[in-house]
């Protein structure tokens, strides 16, 4: 498959997370070709403000790989990552990120920093930006316009 194709796979998450009323992020987990995780964000549900989709993509990868370093795989994510995310994918070792639209308020990735290319840390992720970033975006936008027009929580 393609960056694209798990790409979709990760919008697939993030409208399911809309659906259920959470903020429209979703993230898949990939190593040697295949899915390994799948996850969204699930704040709201669980009322846990660490459980973004990526957080918990990477938590589940851990356990179906047999290991928390995550250097043979990567993760697909609709969004930019947050400071904590983007943590989160240093300590796994994750060997690369591929992410849809930035997040010019929280991203730190490179819109407001950057932690997962820092020269500082004991590793840096690969990244490729702005894959189906359109897509990406729009999912959001969509999502906070409803709110906005009072069709939201």
């Amino acid at each position: 498959m393609s960056d694209e194709e798990f790409m979709r796979e990760a919008l697939a998450e993030a409208r399911e997370a809309a659906a259920a009323g959470e903020v429209p992020i979703g993230a898949v987990v990939v190593a040697d070709g295949r899915i390994v995780a799948r996850a969204r964000n699930r704040r709201e549900e669980l009322n846990d403000p660490t459980a973004h989709a990526e957080i918990l993509a990477l938590r589940e990868a851990g356990e179906k790989l047999g290991g928390w370093r995550l250097g043979r795989a990567a993760l697909y994510v609709t969004v930019e990552p947050c400071p904590m995310c983007a943590g989160a994918m240093v300590q796994a070792r994750l060997g690369r990120l591929v992410y849809g639209a930035r997040d010019l308020k929280a991203g730190a990735v490179e819109s407001t920093v950057n932690l997962v290319r820092n020269k500082a840390y004991n590793h840096q992720v690969e990244v490729r930006a702005g894959c189906l970033e359109d897509d990406c975006a729009e999912v959001m936008s969509r999502f906070f316009a409803e709110r906005r027009d009072g069709d939201g929580d």
